[in-house]
């Protein structure tokens, strides 16, 4: 759910006010100066058991990144910093009250992105109730990872986040592999093409990763979330289809057509709840979901299955794949959707 938004940050400037730059820009710097070589960090000795074995399994992850499915090598993840908060930025996403897509925001390089990050909490909270009183969707979250698109490189790189290591190896191998794939190919003005590459790669990193390196159990117990995950989001985009069926017919109540289909949603999950306690974290997202939420999930999933059919067609060859991606990204947009579709 909120992991799911693993989002640029925007340091390179752009449209928005001077202030929101800086603190972005200051915020990273910030982490840069904290951020100290993995290898100290094993080579420490008061560094916690636990802790150096997470460590010394990114450090296989990070490898095994550029080795086996030709992910930049480069300065990034190669550093540490432990943070005290269970985020390093907050998003805020918008949609309009009767349409299922997310407002966006333009920066140069980046170009337009259908977010706000701030790397504090408040910051991000102003600005969802800002929006929410102007009649819009709001949804504000949390993200454990965010990428400078390999511009921070010549600084030591971006670091590896102690929110990268609260979700176990899987969870660690998905962060990984995403923010080193927006290194790899990025398209400006395109968040949907830019989020399911990046998604397309970490599930099919994991595969590859869960290949070479057989855990039956481990594989098991991440299986039987990202079963789960499936299940969820096939009633969110069912949801989104039917809403967008209701939004597009302005001769019906559509006020109250909407919250009736957010009403189902949330009854389905918590049914899914009852029944496998494993769905439990899927229920505040259903009590507070809206079309910023369903927008958001558009963003990152609508075309993984393109990318992952990209990926078989080139012989499952990652420097190719990544490579033609690199080129689908330099296309005009409507050429790049109709490619794709």
């Amino acid at each position: 759910m909120k992991r799911r938004a693993l989002l640029a940050l925007p340091l390179l400037g752009g449209c928005a006010e001077w202030r929101y730059r800086a603190n972005a820009l200051g915020s990273h710097l910030d982490l840069l100066k904290q951020a100290r070589p993995i290898d100290d960090w094993l080579a420490d000795t008061s560094t916690p058991a636990a802790l150096r074995e997470r460590l010394a399994q990114a450090q296989r992850l990070r490898a095994f990144a550029s080795q086996a499915l030709a992910l930049p090598d480069n300065a990034s993840y190669r550093r540490y910093v432990e943070l005290p908060q269970p985020a390093v930025v907050w998003n805020v996403v918008a949609a309009p009250v009767f349409a299922i897509e997310l407002k966006r925001w333009c920066f140069p390089v980046m170009g337009c992105v259908g977010y706000r990050g701030y790397p504090s909490k408040a910051e991000a909270e102003a600005l969802a109730a800002q929006l929410q009183a102007e009649g819009w969707d709001v949804y504000s979250y949390g993200v454990p990872a965010y990428s400078t698109l390999g511009y921070s490189n010549w600084l030591g790189g971006d670091p590896l986040l102690s929110t990268f290591l609260r979700g176990g190896l899987p969870e660690t191998a998905r962060l990984i592999f995403h923010e080193l794939a927006h290194q790899a190919a990025y398209s400006p003005d395109d968040s949907g093409f830019n989020e399911a590459y990046a998604t397309a790669v970490e599930r099919l990193g994991l595969q590859a990763w869960w290949a070479a390196h057989p855990d039956a159990q481990l594989q098991a117990l991440d299986e039987a979330r990202e079963q789960r995950r499936a299940r969820w989001q096939a009633l969110a985009v069912q949801a989104r289809d039917e809403l967008r069926a209701i939004y597009a017919d302005d001769t019906r109540d559509r006020a109250r057509a909407k919250a009736e289909r957010f009403t189902q949603l949330r009854e389905q999950i918590d049914a899914l709840a009852v029944q496998d306690p494993g769905y439990s974290g899927y229920r505040a997202w259903a009590q507070a979901a809206n079309n910023a939420h369903l927008a958001l999930l558009a963003t990152y999933h609508q075309r993984v299955p393109a990318f992952e059919a990209l990926f078989e067609r080139l012989g499952r060859h990652w420097p190719d794949f990544h490579a033609e991606v690199a080129r689908l990204a330099r296309l005009p947009r409507a050429e790049r959707d109709a490619l794709l579709t």
